[in-house]
């Protein structure tokens, strides 16, 4: 722990708001125990300022730096001084004179000297930041030799690209294809999207020379008809058990690319369209065959059309149906209904309707107008003559893909006109006549087609099949993949290739839909996540959100009660138990968030650099008036770090201010917020607590998936808690927050605290 603590005021940050000599005066006074070098400088991230503070630091006049001005998010880079000096920041510019909002509403003028309330928030501050720098030690991570070796399962276009990308970045790899043969849905197609200039023609997949490239590889072990039957350990230092036509075997991996691919959706969903009914109706899937297998032929007779209808959109026939019973999954596997794709990795935006119901997952999307626009080419390539009508209700084709549509759109055998689709009839001799609604040729029209082809939907694999099989105590599978309906993602917004086990990345369509020119990026990003892994996992630090953290949890086993609550809520399976119950930590699958401290009742986990006593102390260190009346009411936000603090900081710095009565904590999540905190505050006479944090539910932003939810269902209990002591339960809030509504937060505080206002004190202030 610090005892030796440098404080360092940034006097630019603070002027001429804030004096830097007041404030450096009033840490002598109260703190100069503690702290034994008390400085300020213009600038603190000055070369001068720098050179000033190492200089500290090498003659061992200071084992701790605290940082006084800008916000930690400012010149993160630039504060380094080795990893065994302690290093915190304090937020005096925008948590303090850029936020500071008068009693009476009006802001600080110009050149107004600091009033009495934004001096005690900024000692507060001081001294909560000297406070949490006493209760911090660096951390010592163990170091463990990695396996460079990444498993890639699938042996489509991402699993093969993947492999190639891995082994160029140095690395061995391990490639499985349960199936006999490599290719995966890109060798039963006949060409793809444009994947390179002028991104006006389709081209061919390029799948056979991708095949050769990774068989003729020396670095990538290619295994066909095998599966991965179990994967043990964790990320680093994983075994992977696989069964194949050599039997049992087992392969030491220091991290997973999950590249498994999809299948196609259950044709059911298409019957309203005549699907199954009229012989001479197919999917996209189907048609690609046949472009693949030689040529376009009409199912009823194997004569080629003349008349080829492409329907982009499937929604307006789609009633609610009666979905035949889910197969029982296999173990640790989860069956989940399909999401809009077609017979191509193709991007979509996809809005589902409630799965449990069986709805059909109604869509329109990039992916079913490309595969449109592209198979409609076939049918100008091989049928001279012919015409190919697109009949759309969207026609989403972003960025470089207008080209595509363009091109279409000149070709003289092709047809486009926007309408709804309403009917699909079948007449003399197989043809079909098309009902459609809105035009551009009338209100009312019917095309007459010799074959309809209707878009395809795609199932993740992880939909149907456990394809990991994790020696997990939290389970085998990738858990709520309901939420995805079945996608092995851990959150689309903030961690693309991420799933929620540490250490396996996905990559293409088990990821989401997109077209092969996204899949072959997906793979090298995917491959990216795995190898920054393996060399964190090397270094003994967390890969992500909190990158580079050295920090791990250390657990006082003596007091443990074998409760199980950290094993259960662990959003990532980083703590298996034994057979009584006491938690077996993996440090390599750890994210750092601190779930796992929040929910223990002994408080028996922390972290060197974040603990419970830690926190509890630098509620303690705040300042309250013993009467509202003399000083105002004092509001403890325990702010997330990673969507509530960055929000705070925006809104400070597009000038927008709030109360002077509120302390700001930063936590790393939400879920790591002990119920103890809250009773620090209460027994402190802190009037109230507001917890700020991601937005949580089936649209989740929270960086650590459960964390905001989970402090949801503990906040249910602290109410309980405060029922019974003879306090409001709304004195403890808990907000969701969006890193984007920054410029929400300001009223958000200024109303919690309009509402203490309301209520009056805190029963427990002055004791």
């Amino acid at each position: 722990m610090a005892e030796k603590i440098g404080v360092y005021i940034d006097e630019s940050s603070i002027a001429p708001h804030l004096d830097a000599g007041e404030l450096a005066a009033f840490v002598k006074e109260k703190l100069g125990g503690t702290c034994p070098v008390i400085k300020t400088h213009k600038r603190l991230s000055s070369p001068a300022a720098l050179a000033d503070i190492k200089a500290d630091v090498e003659a061992n006049a200071v084992d701790a730096v605290l940082l006084c001005g800008t916000s930690p998010r400012v010149d993160w880079d630039v504060f380094d001084f080795g990893d065994k000096v302690l290093v915190d920041r304090v937020n005096l510019r925008e948590f303090g004179v850029l936020a500071y909002k008068n009693p009476d509403g009006t802001a600080l003028g110009k050149n107004e000297a600091a009033p009495d309330l934004l001096k005690m928030l900024a000692r507060d501050y001081i001294k909560m930041g000297v406070m949490k720098l006493t209760k911090m030690k660096a951390p010592n991570p163990e170091m463990a030799e990695s396996v460079k070796t990444i498993l890639v399962i699938g042996g489509g276009f991402t699993g093969l690209s993947a492999a190639l990308s891995a082994a160029k970045g140095g690395y061995g790899v391990v490639l499985l294809e349960k199936t006999e043969a490599l290719g995966g849905k890109a060798a039963t197609q006949y060409k793809t999207f444009p994947m390179a200039y002028p991104y006006d023609e389709a081209q061919a997949t390029g799948i056979e020379q991708l095949i050769a490239q990774v068989t003729g590889n020396a670095a990538i072990k290619v295994l066909t008809g095998t599966t991965l039957k179990e994967l043990q350990g964790a990320p680093g230092s994983y075994t992977a058990v696989l069964t194949g036509k050599a039997g049992e075997t087992s392969e030491p991996v220091g991290a997973v690319v999950l590249a498994a691919g999809w299948t196609p959706q259950d044709t059911e969903y298409l019957k309203p369209f005549g699907y199954g009914t009229c012989k001479n109706v197919v999917t996209s899937a189907e048609f690609e065959a046949m472009a693949k297998n030689g040529g376009i032929k009409r199912p009823s007779d194997g004569k080629a059309p003349s008349r080829v209808l492409f329907a982009v959109d499937v929604a307006a026939l789609v009633k609610e149906i009666e979905a035949p019973a889910p197969e029982a999954p296999a173990e640790g596997g989860a069956a989940a209904p399909a999401a809009p794709a077609a017979p191509e990795e193709a991007e979509a935006k996809t809005n589902f309707v409630e799965v449990k119901t069986a709805k059909h997952l109604i869509y329109s999307s990039e992916l079913t107008s490309l595969v449109a626009l592209k198979q409609a080419g076939y049918v100008d390539e091989m049928l001279p003559g012919a015409v190919a009508m697109i009949v759309y209700d969207s026609m989403m084709v972003p960025g470089l893909n207008e080209r595509y549509y363009r091109a279409a759109q000149d070709k003289p055998g092709v047809m486009l006109t926007k309408g709804t689709i309403t009917g699909v009839a079948e007449g003399v001799g197989g043809t079909l006549t098309v009902s459609a609604s809105g035009t551009l040729l009338g209100d009312r029209a019917e095309f007459a087609a010799d074959l309809v082809v209707l878009p395809t939907g795609l199932v993740p694999a992880t939909a149907t099949d456990p394809t990991i099989n994790l020696v997990y105590r939290q389970g085998p599978a990738f858990p709520d993949l309901d939420l995805f309906d079945g996608y092995a993602d851990s959150n689309y917004i903030c961690f693309p290739y991420e799933t929620r086990r540490t250490g396996i990345y996905a990559a293409g369509c088990v990821r989401q839909p997109m077209t092969m020119a996204q899949a072959r990026d997906d793979a090298d990003g995917a491959v990216l996540k795995a190898i920054q892994c393996i060399t964190s996992a090397n270094h003994g630090v967390s890969v992500h959100p909190r990158s580079g953290d050295r920090s791990f949890p250390v657990f006082n086993f003596v007091r443990c009660t074998q409760c199980k609550r950290c094993t259960e809520e662990c959003p990532f399976g980083a703590l298996d138990d034994d057979e009584k119950g006491t938690p077996k930590p993996n440090p390599t699958r750890c994210r750092r968030c601190g779930t796992c401290m929040g929910a223990c009742p002994e408080r028996v986990i922390s972290f060197d650099n974040y603990s419970v006593d830690m926190i509890g102390s630098m509620i303690r260190e705040m300042d309250i008036p013993p009467k509202i009346d003399e000083g105002g009411p004092r509001v403890l936000i325990l702010a997330c770090e990673n969507d509530a603090y960055p929000a705070l900081d925006m809104a400070a710095l597009r000038g927008r201010h709030w109360s002077p009565y509120v302390r700001i904590i930063p936590v790393r999540c939400l879920g790591s917020v002990n119920a103890i905190w809250v009773a620090d505050a209460m027994s402190k006479g802190i009037d109230g607590v507001m917890m700020l944090g991601c937005k949580y539910g089936d649209d989740y932003q929270c960086h650590f998936v459960k964390g905001s939810e989970i402090c949801n269902r503990r906040k249910e209990n602290i109410a309980e808690s405060l029922k019974r002591l003879g306090v409001e339960p709304e004195r403890v809030e808990q907000y969701q927050v969006a890193i984007d509504e920054y410029d929400k937060v300001p009223d958000m505080i200024d109303s919690f605290i309009e509402m203490v206002l309301k209520i009056g004190p805190n029963p427990f202030k002055g004791y």
